[in-house]
């Protein structure tokens, strides 16, 4: 029998960047420095934004980043430091629930802090 998940251990972080290539060297960071269990990366979304007061449409890729709840300081932290934009995008939501298995090897590749 499988031992109750506490709601909010694990996060799903999102972050948009320009480009798959810039996905995939921060994803490459994120999991180099044990900070992220999984990253997707989807192509092709549009982006739509006020920037400095203008309306902005931008094509970017989005990262959906599995993580512990603990490390998302780490992680903005890293994304900030290694992504090209002035004002990157980092947001987070709690996991509430899920398949154990998956639950349990995003900390088990993902150290507590």
């Amino acid at each position: 029998m499988a031992s109750a998940y506490t709601a909010g251990f694990h996060s799903i972080a999102y972050v948009t960047a320009p480009s798959e290539e810039v996905a995939k060297t921060i994803a490459r960071g994120l999991l180099g420095k044990k900070l992220a269990a999984c990253i997707n990366i989807i192509p092709k979304i549009t982006s739509l934004y006020e920037w400095n007061g203008t309306v902005n449409e931008d094509s970017e890729v989005l990262m959906v980043i599995k993580s512990r709840s603990s490390r998302l300081d780490d992680l903005t932290k890293f994304v900030r430091e290694n992504h090209p934009y002035d004002v990157c995008e980092v947001i987070s939501t709690p996991i509430t629930t899920g398949n154990h298995a998956y639950l349990d090897w995003i900390s088990e590749i993902v150290p507590e802090k």
